[in-house]
């Protein structure tokens, strides 16, 4: 589905989409309330988003959009100056950023991406992302305990909930609700943004 009020690019990004393989555009909306509306008739997979739209803008859509289907993959439609949102936009769970310069591959990989679970961010909101990243201190987060360290160590060092369960004596769920503390005192969106997040601020030691 495609969110955005310009008439020119979402006809542009349309076809783009329709020359796709595997891929069906079920849905176009020109706001974020017009495409609230559409969202629960037409239940898309994967939502292109614009961030500044009359009536409601992309922002506050997402953020309604993704309390109500949680698993809904949006990906923001982005330019260069609004930056601003890109933090906390990652925060409230979008699936990737995506510059509206980027060219038909681009769009293509990010789709494919997206669809696979995994998160796309254009080349170049990767480097504003870590120097956001590089930005936060962690001394702004509230302090671990001793356990929720241990958790988060393990995390880093590529263990699995079931191997971290079994290596504390714990239970999947037990180890569940730590990863849960974790992602909420750092106010990370995943499990991969948190272990970014844990190795450059040097929350953990790898060393065995």
């Amino acid at each position: 589905m495609i969110v955005e009020d310009h008439a020119i690019f979402r006809e542009g990004l349309k076809r783009v989409i329709e020359a796709m393989n595997g891929v069906e555009l079920i849905a176009e909306a020109e706001n974020g309330a017009q495409f609230l509306d559409l969202l629960m008739k037409k239940k898309p997979d994967i939502v292109l988003m614009d961030i500044k739209m009359p009536v409601m803008d992309g922002i506050e859509a997402t953020e309604k959009a993704l309390i109500l289907y949680p698993k809904l993959k949006i990906i923001i439609l982005t330019m260069f100056g609004e930056e601003e949102y890109l933090y906390s936009l990652i925060q409230k769970g979008i699936s990737g950023f995506m510059l509206k310069t980027a060219r038909l591959l681009e769009i293509e990989r990010a789709i494919q991406m997206v669809s696979e679970g995994k998160q796309y961010f254009s080349p170049e909101i990767n480097g504003l992302l870590v120097k956001r990243l590089r930005q936060i201190s962690s001394n702004e987060i509230e302090s671990l305990t001793s356990r929720e360290t241990e958790v988060l160590s393990l995390i880093c060092k590529g263990f699995s909930t079931a191997q971290i369960a079994d290596k504390l004596y714990a239970s999947k769920r037990t180890i569940e609700g730590y990863k849960a503390r974790l992602l909420e005192k750092t106010g990370q969106p995943s499990t991969l943004n948190l272990v970014i997040f844990a190795l450059r601020n040097k929350l953990v030691a790898l060393e065995d």
